[in-house]
């Protein structure tokens, strides 16, 4: 909303920056969720039972990952119509690639976000500490993200290389998070 108020929310320039404003929106809302991905653990002093369970770490971060995910998703679910119709947007291009380009953002996002709160969870300043990391490293997908977002609004180029940069950016950053989600959990 705040957006539409700072940006003439009508013509061809709204279809350009529609993408940027989508993610960015999504991104912003989700960090407050990804905050506190862990707060109930450290607030009821589970993390040391989880620590000793016999499951792999990996299990409790895919399990936080797809809760977040969902939560994530929700969101999207209800910021993507009102933003459409604040923008007063008409998808020129495949509107069908949206459901495709924006669970594969929102996988980026949330992946890295769990794993970096896990990271950063025993910080004072945890809430401060997840932007600062989340950020730089979530960059690459967030261009993906708002590139392939803006030419399915615009319908202006082929989304496919910026799908394929999202898939692969999942698909590493994931892999990378499992292998080393045993090590964060067990770091004091």
């Amino acid at each position: 909303m705040l957006f539409s108020l700072a940006f003439d929310p009508r013509g061809a320039f709204s279809r350009e920056i529609s993408g940027g404003v989508l993610c960015v929106a999504t991104l912003f809302a989700s960090v407050s969720a990804l905050n506190q991905a862990w707060a109930r653990e450290i607030r009821h002093q589970v993390l040391d039972a989880q620590r000793m369970a016999p499951t792999p770490g990996s299990q409790l971060f895919l399990a936080k990952v797809l809760a977040n995910f969902f939560f994530v998703s929700v969101v999207q679910l209800i910021l993507a119509p009102v933003f459409l119709a604040f923008y007063n947007l008409h998808i020129l291009g495949q509107a069908w690639l949206l459901v495709l380009v924006l669970p594969l953002g929102t996988w980026a996002l949330v992946a890295n976000g769990t794993f970096f709160a896990a990271l950063s969870i025993s910080s004072r300043n945890r809430e401060l500490l997840l932007p600062l990391i989340l950020f730089p490293i979530f960059m690459p997908a967030l261009l993906a993200m708002v590139n392939a977002t803006t030419a399915i609004f615009t319908g202006e180029f082929d989304p496919a290389i910026w799908i394929k940069l999202l898939v692969a950016y999942d698909i590493i950053y994931t892999t990378v998070s499992i292998l080393l989600f045993d090590t964060v959990l067990g770091a004091e």
